[in-house]
């Protein structure tokens, strides 16, 4: 997203911090709205893999539970996250705090179940969501940030936007999971992507190595194609009887 982000504010001779004219204007929200179809479908793939071994009552409550998380985090997010990108390992830890999320979603909706355990469950749904939207949102709030600036109108009218969009976007991925299992993958390896970005974006990352656009492109790619050969494995591994 983040490279996206930089394309788009690089396309356009018009500053989106001096909002002006109604042409600086139109960029301005239209950017907005950009930033939030993104911003809702990373969280919406989240959303929609934690809940989708929930009862359907409690998919609902959960989908529910999960976008507001989403959108006051958010709203926390904004006054602290140009801050948080100053700390350096705060992206790769979350980076890697994304994989294990990947994986462990990939494995509760493809069957596998810890020894003792229910998969899924309501409120294991929703800190799932909680700690992933901790981890991924401080990149988008502080594009949505970047537009509006002091703003407040612009500020809300971003913030208020996402929800319907993650409500929307995850209820759907929910059912078509239900129907097309090959997207419980496809989403595993959406926020292995998305792993990979905030781990290859670290300014430990980025300051000791300076790795090039196509290097960063291929560790998502890889960490994308990681998640789910890692998830194949640990079912592979556990349910391969001992040998005697």
């Amino acid at each position: 997203m983040t490279v996206a982000m930089n394309l788009l504010f690089a396309s356009a001779d018009i500053n989106p911090t001096d909002l002006h004219t109604p042409w600086q204007w139109f960029v301005a929200i239209f950017y907005i709205v950009w930033i939030d179809i993104v911003l809702a479908g990373d969280n919406a793939v989240v959303i929609a893999l934690a809940v989708r071994t929930l009862p359907p009552k409690q998919r609902l409550m959960g989908i529910a539970l999960g976008s507001g998380v989403a959108v006051a985090l958010r709203v926390g997010l904004t006054f602290v996250a140009a801050k948080l990108l100053t700390i350096i390992v705060i992206k790769l830890v979350g980076g890697l705090a994304i994989l294990w999320i990947a994986v462990k979603l990939l494995l509760d909706n493809t069957g596998e179940k810890a020894p003792g355990k229910e998969a899924g469950g309501l409120w294991q749904a929703v800190w799932l969501i909680l700690f992933a939207d901790i981890t991924m949102s401080i990149d988008n709030v502080i594009a949505v940030a970047g537009v509006a600036k002091t703003n407040v109108g612009l500020l809300i009218f971003g913030l208020g936007l996402s929800i319907p969009l993650v409500v929307f976007a995850s209820n759907m991925l929910s059912k078509l999971m239900d129907r097309y299992r090959a997207i419980i993958y496809i989403g595993s390896a959406i926020l292995g992507k998305v792993g990979g970005e905030m781990i290859m974006t670290d300014r430990l990352i980025a300051e000791t190595f300076h790795p090039e656009p196509w290097l960063v492109h291929t560790v998502e790619v890889a960490l994308a194609i990681g998640v789910i050969l890692g998830a194949l494995a640990w079912q592979r591994r556990k349910n391969t009887p001992p040998s005697a």
